[in-house]
């Protein structure tokens, strides 16, 4: 898995300043004694500005429509921050999945771009690799999956699918898996020498979409990166049937989808007084 940054800060600072946080972790509390509101010992529930900033799904929504309107690989950028600060209804905003979550999370003190890109596959990742590494964050092979399908929507730059082309096993030849009429298209975009940031759409049928034509791509022999076509050529029994039940049924994909989210929100909280709500998301209260 794969995705880009690069114009997430205009979103959040907005969305900072408007007193909203980020999706919700469980264990996060007042003090670790639930909240001011209720909703458990997490303090994390869907209404937790409703008397703080009421209109905060309101502004937040309103922020998502003109960006993604403006830039659709916005989508794409905040998908691939979930991790850190967003709102998932950036994914119905693209034709998708849309479901509820607790709100409330604190924001961390300090940063480390090195160690969120850490928690992100590389594109050249192995099945075995991708298995692990989710396994390592509590992830199973559902979660896997279905969060790969995430790339239904966004690019991909060439370095990080040059080594299929080219040299993917380190012996100067191409990535047999890779069907030979999107080879010789992705060729075009990613020349041998040169052109790494030309781009590609990571679903080259409907890159502005969210939908489960990755998983009929990937079927094809059409996934863009390693990462993701090993979902099904990697003689992974369970991540191969899980590409075909999604290719099969969008509503399942969507299903599961929204579940992983959830899942993949619940990695690493910050509970009890660890973090802060931002009143600027560029710098620490």
């Amino acid at each position: 898995m794969a995705f880009s940054k690069a114009c997430f800060s205009f979103i959040v600072l907005i969305v900072l300043l408007s007193s909203t946080t980020s999706l919700a972790h469980p264990g996060f509390g007042w003090g670790g004694k639930g909240g001011p509101f209720g909703g458990g010992s997490s303090g994390l529930f869907p209404g937790f500005y409703q008397y703080s900033c009421p209109q905060a799904n309101d502004i937040v929504m309103s922020v998502l429509r003109k960006a993604i309107a403006k830039d659709s690989r916005m989508a794409a950028s905040l998908l691939r921050l979930h991790f850190h600060d967003c709102f998932v209804q950036v994914i119905h905003l693209s034709g998708g999945p849309n479901w509820e979550l607790p709100l409330g999370r604190r924001d961390s003190k300090t940063a480390s771009l090195s160690g969120s890109n850490n928690n992100i596959p590389a594109p050249n990742s192995t099945i075995q690799n991708l298995i692990s590494l989710f396994k390592r964050q509590g992830l199973n092979d559902i979660d896997l999956v279905a969060l790969s399908g995430g790339h239904t929507i966004g690019v991909a730059r060439c370095v990080t699918f040059k080594q299929r082309l080219y040299n993917q096993n380190g012996n100067n030849q191409p990535d047999h898996t890779i069907e030979k009429n999107y080879f010789l298209d992705l060729k075009s975009v990613c020349p041998k020498t040169g052109g790494d940031s030309n781009i590609s759409p990571l679903d080259l049928a409907s890159p502005a979409k969210f939908d489960n034509t990755y998983f009929k791509l990937l079927l094809r022999g059409k996934g863009l990166l390693t990462s993701d076509e090993v979902l099904y050529t990697g003689e992974v029994g369970k991540t191969i049937q899980l590409v075909k039940r999604y290719a099969e049924d969008e509503g399942r994909f969507f299903e599961h989808f929204a579940k992983s989210m959830v899942n993949m929100g619940n990695i690493s909280p910050l509970t009890g007084f660890n973090g802060e709500v931002r009143k600027n998301c560029r710098l620490v209260n």
